[in-house]
């Protein structure tokens, strides 16, 4: 199923948040879990996986392809996909405020 601009999976996020800067398979690796500050560990078959699907949705390109290794990089629709999650994610955590106000409403 194409991205159609809900929700994206965590994987998607952070995929299209490492790649902010341009990476290869192993080192995009590297970069989802430290931009997750290693609550995410990615394994090859999942990445690949994500990978390809936001490759065909336009969200990602390949950079480079040296026969070797692969690059990838966001697109301007990808920049676009990530900043539009990220404003969904924030009004989330405003929208859940109700819960540090403890149990003044019982």
């Amino acid at each position: 199923m194409p991205y159609n601009g809900g929700p994206m999976t965590e994987a998607m996020y952070y995929v299209l948040l490492a790649l902010m800067n341009p990476s290869h398979g192993y080192q995009l690796m590297n970069a989802i879990t430290k931009v997750s500050n290693g609550r995410l560990n990615m394994g090859p078959g999942t990445l690949y996986g994500v990978l390809s699907r936001m490759q065909k949705d336009g969200l990602i390109s390949l950079a480079e392809d040296d026969g070797r290794r692969k690059t990838y990089r966001i697109t301007r629709d990808g920049e676009q996909a990530l900043r539009i999650e990220y404003s969904r994610l924030m009004a989330l955590i405003r929208d859940g405020k109700i819960l540090e106000e403890g149990d003044e409403g019982e």
